[in-house]
Formats: structure tokens, C-alpha cells, sequence
């Protein structure tokens, strides 16, 4: 196995550093659209699981934005990072190295998810919260949906 094959758990792992459930509402987008990731997760495909992800995702997006909304280096947003990376980690790594790319994508967000709330403390003392957040919600959404969409490939009927 080659390094390359895990890079998509990887830059996963910096899309949830910025946004924690954006993997997770990726992925059951991408399962919904029809999509196989190359990893074997029986989770990603019940219904209650892609619909709660879309939910989930949604709402951060739309919560992020207030003031009153917490850091994201709390424990319960680093723990949403954990889940939410290494679900979609495994299922973006190569079948049978799950674990490996589930831990690498956690590996990777949890360390940035400090940094990228320094950066976007700094963007919001510029540009105020609402328009930081907005370019965050781009980058890291930008980042999972071009990582999913090239990681994974159209399901035979």
C-alpha cells in the first residue's frame, strides 16, 4: 500500500478540523447520490444515519455562525471531530485498511482544529464572525466534497 492511497482519510481529517459533522453529511451525500466509497462501513448506508448526518451537517453550518456558538476545541467538539473523521477516514481508505484511515483522518483533525480556530479567531477580529465563518464553511466544505468526489466512484446497479 502506498501513502496516496490514505491521502483522502488525511485531507478529510482538514475538512473536520474546521467542521466536524461536514465529513460525515459528505459522505451520506455522496452514498445517497449513488456513490462507493472504498472503504467497508455498514454504518454509511441506514437511512437514519444519512439523513442524521445531512441534519447534523446542515446545522452546524447554519450554528456556527452565532456568537454564542462554542469553540470547537470544547470536549464535545472534539469528540464530534473524532466520530465524524473517523467515520468518514474508514470509509475513504482502501477496503481493509478502515482503521488505518480512520485514524489518520483523526490524527490529523484534532491537532488543526486548533490551529484553524486561531486562524478563524483572527479572520472574525477582520472580517466579523459571520463572514469568517463563511469562508471557513467554503474552504472545508470545498476540501471534503473535491476529496470525496475523487476518492470515491458511481455503484453498479
Amino acid at each position: 500500500m502506498r501513502f496516496l492511497d490514505l491521502l483522502p482519510s488525511a485531507l478529510i481529517g482538514v475538512a473536520a478540523s474546521a467542521r466536524s459533522m461536514t465529513p460525515m453529511a459528505i459522505i451520506a451525500a455522496a452514498r445517497l447520490g449513488r456513490r462507493a466509497t472504498p472503504g467497508r462501513l455498514v454504518l454509511l448506508d441506514h437511512p437514519l444515519f444519512k439523513f442524521g448526518a445531512l441534519a447534523m451537517g446542515v446545522g452546524e453550518l447554519l450554528g456556527d455562525k452565532m456568537k454564542s456558538a462554542p469553540d470547537r476545541t470544547v470536549f464535545l467538539g472534539l469528540l464530534a471531530r473524532i466520530a465524524s473523521a473517523g467515520i468518514a477516514g474508514g470509509a475513504l481508505a482502501p477496503r481493509g485498511r478502515e482503521r488505518l484511515g480512520a485514524a489518520l483522518a483523526v490524527g490529523v483533525a484534532i491537532p488543526l482544529a486548533y490551529l484553524t480556530l486561531t486562524g478563524r479567531k483572527a479572520a472574525a477580529r477582520r472580517i466579523g464572525q459571520t463572514r469568517s465563518g463563511i469562508v471557513e464553511d467554503l474552504v472545508a466544505a470545498g476540501i471534503g466534497v473535491a476529496t470525496v468526489a475523487s476518492a470515491t466512484h458511481a455503484r453498479r446497479p
